[in-house]
């Protein structure tokens, strides 16, 4: 690939991996996160250790970021010791899911500095991470697509779905959207199966089987849930962050999010009762607390 010098701030588990194909694409690898046990591994692999974003933009032309919450964003973006501040950098590409808002926000701080913002959150979960088939979501004019398409076809595949910055975030969002409203709606189902006295995988079995398959049906439920593992790889705050910035998103464009907004409630709910940091699908636990079952093949 064209571009062999490339910077990652934010290396945890979605970052991480994106790095170790990163490194054995044959890149050149800068890397920055506040955890040093993050880092070490990827030194392992050749990466170069830096102490700020900063550091990283003074050391690479492209600037990847993976972190968990739009003000990190901002703030690695164009904060003291930020991207912003960095001596070599002419493109940064922020894979995390921050919204439009913040998005058209660090692209107008960054153009100031002749700095290129391009969108491109990331769909698939640390699995897609790991074996680089994320869905990528890139908004940027077409001659930054032409120069970042490379880097990002080691992580996943592409698409180029906007030129203007926030149009990536907000299909981000809408996919987002979507699997949270297949979670929740498909907890329910099976939690009402379950108390009907159906078998909890057989409900699964005949529902991928027919109209009403879908994500969380056809993976989460039967690979995280009925194990009781609840080990999908994404935590339920994160994706509480994501709706209501979805809905925040729909609002301010007067589209009408009837569903969304009750998925955004029970969302809340599963993010208060279960913890920020309780995996995504332990969602159904609040569907199951209310209707006194439990979801688990025997």
């Amino acid at each position: 690939m064209p571009e062999k010098n490339v910077g990652f701030v934010g290396v945890g588990r979605m970052g991480g991996p994106m790095c170790r194909r990163l490194i054995e694409a044959g890149n050149s690898l800068t890397i920055f996160d506040k955890s040093d046990a993050a880092m070490r591994p990827l030194e392992a692999l050749g990466a170069k250790r830096a102490d700020s974003p900063a550091a990283v933009a003074s050391a690479a032309e492209i600037v990847l970021a993976s972190l968990p919450t739009p003000p990190i964003v901002q703030a690695a973006a164009l904060g003291s010791s930020g991207v912003i501040e960095g001596s070599r950098v002419k493109i940064f590409i922020d894979v995390s899911t921050t919204g439009s808002t913040y998005a058209k926000r660090v692209a107008e701080g960054l153009k100031a500095k002749g700095i290129v913002a391009v969108d491109a959150p990331v769909s698939g979960g640390v699995a897609g991470a790991e074996k680089g088939t994320l869905a990528v979501m890139v908004s940027c004019p077409d001659e930054t697509f032409a120069t970042v398409k490379p880097v990002l076809d080691v992580i996943g595949k592409v698409f180029h779905v906007g030129k203007q910055p926030g149009q990536g975030q907000t299909m981000k969002l809408l996919n987002n959207l979507l699997s949270a409203t297949a979670m929740a709606i498909s907890s329910e189902a099976v939690v009402m199966g379950v108390k009907a006295g159906l078998d909890p995988k057989q409900v699964i079995d005949v529902i991928n089987a027919g109209s009403g398959r879908n994500t969380a049906t056809m993976d989460k439920i039967p690979r995280c849930v009925l194990n009781r593992k609840f080990d999908f790889g994404f935590a339920i705050g994160l994706l509480n962050k994501d709706i209501r910035l979805c809905m925040e998103e729909a609002e301010s464009m007067g589209v009408p999010m009837v569903v969304g907004s009750a998925v955004r409630q029970i969302l809340a709910i599963g993010t208060a009762s279960q913890g920020a940091d309780a995996d995504m699908t332990e969602l159904i636990k609040v569907m199951e607390d209310w209707a006194g079952v439990v979801v688990e093949s025997k």
